[in-house]
């Protein structure tokens, strides 16, 4: 038995070790006709069972352009249906994963009748390869170990695996192009806890690090230094099984440290985060940030006032069309939500609102970052229910011509079954709350107390890291004590259903 096993051990020891010296051997070929032949944009690497693409345009934050788009679909379906392929690996070189589509070149092509048909089949391609990776069969690992922003995020939000790192800066920013989030961001945005992606959708606004772990984008938060380990391991794995690589990325995880910038959007501030973007009108947004301006927390009153200041810098027209967007992918399937953002993305290019062009010239162009794009019409008040109608409505003349994604009956049929983007990641305020409600289906129908709900997460999620702090903060902000005793013999818990303002 011994016998077997060294031999079986060594034989793998020098597969590998034949693998990389054949990797060795082409990189130094490749090296020699550099000079002459650029690099491709993606970059293509199989490692034993693993099959990896690497995003390769450093010099412009590996924006997502056609020859990517050209370079990766027909990899990817090659890898889901080949049995040499037991894992997918999305990485980069550089400092971002992807920080975006190219719509510099999507406007070029806007511009002119004759090239328009260009842009909107660059968002269809962009929007069926992100239904591609969603409903992958195989294990899918997205290393965010840099900008992961609007196409960027499209191409990691439906891995298995989303690992964020301290250098991950992750955002959906398109509101301040005047355009609105797409590759998706209708569905997964939506569902987010609470009302955060709905703040983050319309703001635009940024976050980093652990805290793209922290509001469940990512999966797993690890330091950037392990990741060139953490893959290695990856592709010595005999069984590739979704568990495996669930418990092998954790062994990688780092606890926060005293060093790390504490979480911002938390108690009271996320109390009123939540309640003033819970309404479905914008107006109705600003009413209540406005109010909380005068708040007699400093925490929940300085918010509001940056998040005013920061709405008010954003495209008008896209902060509705955003808004309605969010509310309808909520209620749709991941295929509903891209073909309904593929709409709206035709209507863009139809011109439906002046606001796509004179935002991608203010941010990409003259550069003026820090003022204030002459918007069209100027003030969210401005924005017409006719206007945004456009970007919606079946007879809406913007629409005309409008393409179908194209997927095959197979990958819609696996959408239920293999997008669950969730599964790995922190626990969700909802599950929370099932678990508090005695609905959860590992939970009981009697009361819970606190350390009992955090010792329920911790032993269904195997003692992940960061369950425990995220379910004492929900409970924290979402729950009531309740002693119907009044002798503290026995204290449990209840759940806030109501959404109340701070």
């Amino acid at each position: 038995m011994l016998v077997a096993t060294l031999f079986k051990s060594m034989s793998r020891s020098g597969a590998r070790a034949s693998t990389r010296t054949r990797a060795v051997a082409q990189q130094i070929m490749f090296a020699s006709t550099s000079a002459a032949q650029p690099e491709p944009p993606v970059l293509f690497k199989s490692d034993l069972a693993v099959r990896t693409y690497i995003l390769n345009r450093p010099s412009v934050s590996n924006t997502l352009d056609e020859p990517m788009l050209t370079l990766l679909r027909p990899k990817i379906e090659e890898w889901s249906t080949s049995d040499l392929c037991r894992t997918i690996v999305g990485t980069s070189v550089g400092g971002a994963f992807c920080a975006g589509g190219d719509v510099k070149a999507v406007l070029e092509n806007c511009s002119s009748p004759e090239t328009r048909s260009q842009a909107i089949d660059f968002f269809k391609r962009e929007f069926e390869l992100d239904y591609i990776l969603a409903t992958l069969s195989k294990p899918y690992v997205a290393i965010l170990d840099g900008i992961t922003m609007g196409g960027g995020a499209g191409l990691a939000a439906y891995a298995s695996f989303r690992i964020a790192t301290e250098n991950t800066v992750f955002a959906m920013p398109e509101t301040k192009i005047g355009y609105f989030p797409d590759v998706g961001g209708s569905y997964f945005m939506s569902r987010l806890d609470g009302e955060l992606g709905t703040y983050l959708s319309l703001t635009g606004g940024t976050i980093r690090g652990r805290d793209v772990f922290r509001l469940g984008f990512a999966t797993h938060y690890i330091p950037s230094r392990r990741v060139p380990i953490l893959l290695d391991r990856l592709a010595s794995l005999e069984k590739a099984h979704v568990s495996v690589i669930n418990s092998t990325v954790e062994e990688f995880s780092a606890e926060s440290s005293a060093a790390e910038k504490p979480y911002l959007l938390v108690g009271e501030t996320r109390e009123a985060l939540d309640y003033a973007f819970r309404h479905d009108q914008v107006e109705k947004i600003f009413e209540d940030l406005e109010a909380f301006v005068g708040h007699s927390s400093p925490a929940v009153s300085e918010w509001a006032r940056q998040t005013l200041e920061t709405l008010h810098l954003r495209s008008p027209t896209s902060l509705k069309v955003a808004l309605k967007a969010i509310r309808k992918g909520k209620k749709m399937t991941l295929l509903e939500t891209l073909q309904m953002e593929l709409n709206i993305a035709t209507a863009f290019c139809n011109g439906a609102s002046p606001d796509f062009k004179t935002g991608i010239t203010a941010f990409f162009v003259t550069k003026k970052r820090s003022e204030r794009p002459a918007w069209s019409p100027s003030s969210y008040k401005d924005v017409s229910d006719e206007l945004v109608s456009r970007f919606f409505a079946e007879n809406s003349p913007y629409l005309s011509g409008v393409p179908t994604l194209s997927i095959s009956e197979v990958l819609k049929g696996q959408e239920t079954s293999n997008h669950k983007p969730h599964r790995f990641a922190l626990p969700t305020e909802d599950e929370i709350g099932a678990m508090v409600r005695g609905s959860h289906r590992a939970g009981t129908n009697t009361g819970i107390t606190l350390d009992e709900l955090v010792s329920s997460f911790e032993n269904i999620q195997h003692h992940k890291m960061g369950v425990q702090e995220k379910v004492l903060e929900v409970a924290r902000r979402k729950c009531e004590i309740q002693d119907n005793g009044g002798d503290g013999n026995f204290v449990w818990l209840k759940w806030k259903h109501q959404v109340k303002s701070p």
